[in-house]
């Protein structure tokens, strides 16, 4: 199928920020397929060397992949330099340590993301700037809640059971994660009413996610879940697709994508949706028979516009099944468990 027309054209520099992220990774490789370059930032160039000499190398061979220098992304100016000459910016980078102390996570966040926006608006060049949030800014998913989440919702539980008196358990940690991305986004949206700089701005806000890992470190990661099943230590539900990366890529590339809030979730499933093909994929691994705790998502939302994101820029008439997404994850050569 023709690419459709671009916002910015063909060959433009795009920052990624957290470059060497299971996402940002993705986003990466989806730009430099469609003929962009591509800067990533990293906070350490020698942890990430494996980027270029592993992975993008024949990009960065031909000047259109580079890695920069970000040690501390919530610095003023952090990205002043890194900004130069790109003409659009993809703030993937996120606090994910999971400290259950509120205050080593959401100021930190907080300022990431005004740092790069900072220096985003002082670079004529920058006409896109996509942000990329999660579904825990909008709602926190429970086994006996329900609702619709629209653009104006966010997830106030989170924010006062983040910010309650201590002690700050380790069970506090996804509430403080899923607060600084509250936190985060609604920053963005200030920034951008109250400053109104010369480019476009998107959000993405992904669901769990799974999918082919890009490197050997992604293939146990948080971003690859369905390893915790492999190694039985997961216990957490949530809902599952791989196209995060393509509605970054359509956020940042498509012109009549404009003050978007892009709701990312994929279909509804569980582990124990999983557990079955896993089980048909690995014949000779013994698994547990399910997860008696696990639930789908109640919570409801319209991803229409994301839908017709697929299709337009992908030609998918729907989010990648299950079985698909789960197979392109562990028949990956980097998928170290059998």
């Amino acid at each position: 199928m023709s690419s459709p027309p671009t916002a910015i054209p063909t060959g433009s520099w795009v920052l990624v920020t957290g470059a060497t992220g299971f996402v940002a990774s993705h986003v990466t490789r989806q730009l430099l397929q469609r003929g962009f370059k591509v800067r990533g930032t990293v906070r350490d160039q020698a942890k990430a060397q494996w980027l270029i000499d592993d992975h993008f190398k024949s990009y960065a061979d031909s000047g259109s992949y580079e890695l920069v220098t970000v040690p501390d992304l919530s610095a003023a100016g952090a990205f002043d330099e890194a900004v130069k000459g790109v003409s659009a910016v993809a703030h993937i980078a996120s606090v994910l340590d999971f400290d259950p102390n509120p205050n080593n996570v959401v100021p930190q966040t907080v300022a990431e993301v005004n740092s790069v926006l900072e220096s985003a608006s002082k670079e004529s060049s920058v006409t896109r700037f996509v942000f990329t949030s999660s579904i825990v800014a909008a709602v926190f998913p429970t086994a006996d809640q329900d609702g619709v989440v629209d653009r104006n919702s966010w997830n106030e539980f989170a924010v006062k059971e983040a910010w309650a008196p201590p002690p700050y358990e380790p069970s506090r940690a996804m509430l403080v994660y899923a607060a600084s991305k509250v936190a985060a986004e609604q920053a963005l949206w200030k920034y951008i009413d109250e400053n109104k700089p010369n480019f476009v701005t998107n959000v993405v806000c992904p669901s769990g996610i799974l999918g082919e890992p890009l490197h050997e470190r992604h293939a146990s990661s948080h971003g690859n879940w369905i390893y915790s099943l492999f190694i039985e230590k997961r216990e957490m539900i949530d809902t599952f697709q791989t196209d995060v990366a393509l509605i970054h890529v359509a956020a940042i590339l498509d012109p009549e994508v404009k003050d978007a809030r892009l709701q990312t979730w994929g279909h509804k499933a569980h582990w124990n949706d999983i557990l079955p093909i896993l089980q048909q994929l690995r014949p000779q691994r013994k698994f547990i028979d399910d997860y008696p705790e696990t639930f789908y998502l109640k919570f409801s939302t319209d991803q229409s516009e994301s839908v017709a994101l697929l299709k337009k820029w992908a030609g998918q008439e729907d989010w990648k099944p299950l079985r698909q997404i789960i197979t392109e994850a562990i028949n990956n050569p980097y998928w170290k468990t059998e």
